[in-house]
């Protein structure tokens, strides 16, 4: 038996595990199981990879743990080095090499709906999959802010976020978790009056389709794009690192 599996911390609307099941079954792949192993501290995964050693493949890395996962790694790719972020892990002759597959997920996803006068973009978060989003937008050649609640390198703080920014950046992507199912009620603080047609918004979130950020966007003209299309490439991306396809 081969076994593939996701780390994160809560895993209850989980896309992974659904994603490989249906994969599985539609592509006649068997002797192999796909699990949530949903561990409240990274120090928890010692004992999964111990536990499980003699068969398994691949992991995949969720919220929180895409930053702090790298302690345990053997080796990492070029991308990880650069941007300090680890989504993919594969398990080869008992040392743990990570990828970082949310750049090329998320970057087929979102250049569907880039315009040219998408030139500027508010990231919002700081978390390992905003330093994926940010990779792309170095590799696209566009000018980006990360947007937190406290100011930093490259940061501003949301109240920072007025009328006048929101017009100069018409591409903002949410990287943060506000809006997941079930507390599909909440959205960043941004100012979305100050949306127009000219905007795109992109939301990592895909459990609701339409998160509260996107609907309100929407109702301004914004081109609006959910993340199902990111996280079913970066699944892709994932199995054929992890089966020496890639």
């Amino acid at each position: 038996m081969r076994l593939y599996g996701l780390i994160g911390y809560p895993l209850t609307h989980s896309f992974s595990k659904k994603y490989f099941e249906e994969k599985f079954a539609r592509e006649n792949i068997t002797n192999v199981v796909f699990e949530n192993f949903s561990i409240e501290y990274i120090s928890m995964l010692s004992e999964i990879i111990q536990k499980n050693i003699s068969v398994l493949q691949g992991l995949a890395v969720t919220i929180p743990y895409k930053k702090r996962v790298i302690d345990f790694l053997d080796e990492a790719d070029d991308v990880v080095k650069q941007i300090n972020a680890c989504n993919c892990i594969v398990f080869k002759e008992g040392r743990l090499k990570g990828y970082n597959t949310d750049v090329i997920g998320f970057e087929k996803s979102f250049v569907e709906l880039l315009q040219p006068h998408h030139k500027k973009a508010l990231i919002l978060g700081t978390g390992g999959a905003a330093a994926a989003v940010a990779f792309v937008m170095r590799e696209l050649s566009i000018e980006y802010k990360f947007v937190s609640r406290s100011k930093g390198e490259n940061t501003v703080s949301y109240n920072d976020v007025d009328e006048e920014m929101m017009q100069a950046y018409p591409v903002i992507i949410n990287t943060t978790p506000l809006g997941t199912t079930p507390n599909v009620q909440e959205c960043p603080p941004i100012f979305y009056e100050a949306l127009t047609g000219n905007h795109y918004l992109f939301d990592l979130i895909y459990n609701p389709l339409q998160t509260k950020f996107l609907y309100l966007g929407k109702k301004q003209g914004a081109v609006t794009k959910n993340g199902y299309d990111m996280l079913a490439f970066q699944a892709e991306e994932n199995w054929k690192i992890w089966n020496g396809l890639s």
